[in-house]
């Protein structure tokens, strides 16, 4: 465990922390009750890079969103009650029970050097929602010329990972994500593992 002065102290060095209140105004007592329980998350080696808390209050629902950033490890949790602090210590509960379970495996990976390669990413425009009717509609040359869905806007590179299956279904378990594309240590495939309906995780082989 950390005690709060060497979360201080970290912070300072790199480790961010980031707490962010949407549809509210969020003070100072609950960013504190935000920042006490933070403290006492359990640390891997040193590895996490920032958290970003979002605390949103969505109706009735009040809801915590937290995100840890590790090296190449997203871990994501949320809850949601009637009220924010108990949403706040339920996500709490839920990061140290995801760090709990997958410490080893963790520390396994971390340990490992990670083999990546860049992987070349086209963007391409999304069309306006509010305009579409209006061009199926009344055939505007105008805002014909604006709507260019197929047009490449941007062009990034992006990592693409060499794991192995059980890291793979870490990295879901963890990031909350709905998929991800990986080369598979085992095969030297290309994969993408996606989750199901049933919370499974399906495994879709590209080259078939």
């Amino acid at each position: 465990m950390v005690d709060k002065d060497k979360f201080a102290e970290e912070e300072a060095l790199g480790y961010n922390v980031y707490i962010v209140g949407r549809n509210f105004q969020l003070t100072d007592p609950m960013r504190q009750h935000v920042w006490d329980k933070l403290v006492k998350i359990e640390r891997f080696h040193n590895h996490i890079m920032d958290v970003h808390v979002t605390l949103d209050i969505q109706k009735t629902d009040h809801v915590c969103v937290i995100s840890c950033h590790f090296n190449h490890i997203k871990v994501k949790v949320e809850s949601r009650s009637t009220d924010m602090y108990a949403s706040i210590d339920k996500s709490i509960q839920k990061l140290q029970r995801l760090f709990s379970k997958w410490k080893g495996k963790l520390q396994d990976y971390h340990k490992k050097p990670m083999n990546v390669v860049d992987m070349s990413v086209n963007v391409y425009r999304r069309p306006p929602a509010d305009e579409v009717e209006e061009i199926n509609h009344e055939i505007d040359a105008e805002n014909m010329k604006k709507w260019v869905p197929h047009k490449v806007v941007a062009n990034e590179s992006i990592p693409l990972k060499n794991l192995t299956t059980d890291q793979a279904i870490m990295k879901m378990e963890l990031s909350q994500d709905a998929f991800l594309l990986y080369r598979c240590e085992e095969d030297n495939e290309l994969k993408l593992m996606y989750r199901r309906a049933d919370e499974h995780y399906g495994v879709i082989h590209p080259q078939g």
